[in-house]
């Protein structure tokens, strides 16, 4: 394993993609959190709340700019994930090439960790929620986060331990399958009633799904493209005089 090579691969790979994320979500996210959080001031101004438009304003401006890099930021933690996954799983995942193995790898931890936790605790725009209840609620989103993420893990250990036997081998997924389930039965249910209009939250929803999908997507492309070009795997050549 050449692991300099490894390291820009995973690094480059993630920030770009992170890169591309933030740049999406500033023209198809944004517009939903801007209508999210208007609603919520009109709301504060309504109940006697002071209210500056312009401090309001140059915050928005700075959130937005640093999108882009705390896109970039995200996808390099994604990426190197990613890649040491890719590195020791890439010999089981299937694909005739390390861009097709890289894309189904990005589509099955996308999966694991954003669609799964997405369908017990679907993404809410700014402002939905109440503000005492954060940090039970991200208590609840992480657990069952986490739950996926290391159940996923062991099937993934168990499908590899299993060996060639096709039929065998779906008994890892299955178990993945039946935990999932239990544990979206077993949670809580996100404890705040939706009070903003239900087309701007079933937007956002849309809207983030997107996005992400499309990271996802563009992770595995240039991950998968970048590996084949400079083959990390391989090892170095040693010349001799």
């Amino acid at each position: 394993m050449k692991a300099a090579i490894f390291i820009v691969v995973t690094l480059l790979s993630g920030a770009i993609a992170g890169a591309v994320l933030g740049i999406i979500n500033q023209l198809v996210v944004e517009p939903y959190i801007d209508a999210a959080i208007d609603i919520e001031n009109q709301n504060a101004i309504a109940s006697g709340e002071l209210f500056d438009p312009n401090d309001y304003a140059l915050y928005r401006i700075w959130q937005k700019t640093g999108g882009i890099v705390a896109g970039a930021v995200l996808g390099m933690s994604i990426g190197a994930l990613f890649g040491v996954v890719f590195a020791y799983g890439r010999p089981s995942v299937p694909g005739s090439n390390n861009k097709k193995k890289a894309l189904i790898l990005a589509g099955i931890i996308g999966f694991v960790l954003f669609i799964v936790p997405a369908l017990k605790y679907p993404a809410n725009p700014p402002g939905v929620g109440d503000p005492e209840t954060i940090y039970y609620r991200q208590s609840l989103y992480l657990a069952f986060l986490a739950l996926s993420g290391f159940s996923a893990l062991g099937a993934a250990v168990l499908y590899r331990k299993i060996g060639g036997n096709e039929a065998k081998k779906m008994i890892a997924p299955g178990i993945y399958a039946a935990i999932m389930i239990v544990g979206f039965l077993a949670m809580p249910p996100n404890p705040d009633l939706i009070t903003a209009p239900m087309d701007l939250v079933t937007n956002f929803r849309v809207a983030s799904a997107l996005t992400m999908a499309v990271f996802w997507v563009l992770l595995g492309l240039v991950f998968g493209t970048f590996w084949d070009r400079f083959k990390p795997h391989e090892s170095a050549k040693i010349s001799t005089f």
